[in-house]
């Protein structure tokens, strides 16, 4: 049988990336309401799927204020959807 992906182990993580495989692009604050994360996990958890590939990070500014966005690469929607495969078959869904 396949192996989980450790990373998308970690509930912030699987939602994060879940949810970005979903939209073109989220914000820090967005990715915040969904996972339901303090600033400082979800900003570690988001360095981790940066530093695997799995989401690109986009900092600037909006309105005088620093504004992060991420979206999912081609890495990261595949990590996704071997995970979610292998969690079917370990359901025998």
């Amino acid at each position: 049988m396949d192996k989980p992906d450790k990373l998308l182990s970690n509930p912030i993580r699987l939602v994060v990336v879940s949810s970005l495989h979903q939209v073109a692009s989220a914000d820090f604050t967005t990715l915040m309401e969904l996972t339901q994360a303090t600033k400082g996990n979800l900003s570690v958890q988001l360095k981790k799927l940066q530093e695997a590939g799995y989401i690109h990070i986009e900092k600037s500014f909006k309105d005088n204020y620093p504004n992060t966005r991420c979206e999912i690469s081609k890495a990261g929607k595949e990590a996704f959807e071997k995970h979610v495969a292998y969690l079917k078959k370990l359901l025998h869904l």
